[in-house]
């Protein structure tokens, strides 16, 4: 056993910064999930108003650690029930009133990238590869990719990608809208930090209702996500931050308003 962390934490202001260093490759599976997971808990809980999510490795995530794969076959037919499968944990990230972001670089395959797709904004460097790889091992994405695609891209693009197990240059998934921006290796720091400090000056309240919107919509349709809004947008009223942003919008106009993430 190694005494070596698997996240790295640096809090830059109002940003957390979570870089995984899964040696070697930040394979995916419980062991780096969970502690990712009490990280993200832990910069919530402290008050961050957007969470960055990384890799200190030379790669994002070269997907799933292989060893779940072969206890799966051991299990052979038995009930899938109590097994672990990453979806709560997706579901976790997705609901998080927190916005997070995901920084690419290196190589970001199988449950990598549906680490990635669980987080509000996906910038990438230009030369990172992505792709749902898993059709090489006889498998599909089994952690929610599939789905997160389809609402992304579409059914077409979404097959695409999980029959024919390529990698992806970013600009590709950007141009088709499965990531949000592709910068250069050399900005892509600045890059992330300018989305996210741009986050974090946001009105945290209403990111979060936000993020609780389109995840109805996405999960339950328009016409739920409808008839939730109001209760959803009760905290807004009743936040700090709305004072401050009508009171700032009738002094100086649009633009100017300091938040206070409450």
């Amino acid at each position: 056993m190694t005494d070596e962390p698997l996240i790295t934490t640096e809090q830059r202001g109002r940003v957390t910064v979570l870089s995984m260093v899964y040696k070697p490759h930040n394979l995916i599976g419980p062991t780096l999930l969970n502690a990712l997971l009490s990280e993200l808990r832990a910069a919530h809980k402290g008050g961050s108003r957007a969470i960055v999510i990384r890799s200190g490795l030379r790669h994002f995530s070269a997907g799933a650690d292989l060893a779940l794969f072969a206890s799966r076959l051991q299990d052979g037919d038995a009930p899938a029930s109590g097994r672990w499968s990453g979806i709560d944990f997706l579901k976790e990230l997705e609901l998080l009133p927190v916005p997070l972001i995901a920084s690419i670089h290196g190589v970001c395959l199988g449950g990598g990238l549906e680490l990635a797709l669980a987080c509000d904004y996906v910038i990438a460097a230009s030369s990172a590869k992505i792709g749902s790889v898993e059709s090489a091992l006889g498998l599909h994405p089994l952690m929610g990719g599939i789905q997160r695609q389809v609402q992304r891209i579409g059914m077409a693009r979404a097959k695409e990608m999980s029959l024919l197990g390529r990698r992806y240059d970013a600009g590709t998934l950007e141009r088709w809208g499965l990531i949000n921006h592709v910068v250069s290796d050399e900005a892509l720091e600045n890059a992330t930090m300018v989305i996210a400090e741009e986050l974090a000056s946001g009105p945290t309240v209403a990111h979060a209702a936000t993020k609780r919107v389109a995840y109805i919509a996405a999960n339950e349709g328009v016409r739920a996500a409808d008839e939730q809004m109001a209760k959803l947008q009760e905290p807004i009223w009743s936040s700090e931050d709305i004072r401050i942003g009508l009171a700032s919008f009738r002094e100086s106009g649009p633009g100017l308003a300091k938040f206070v993430g409450r």
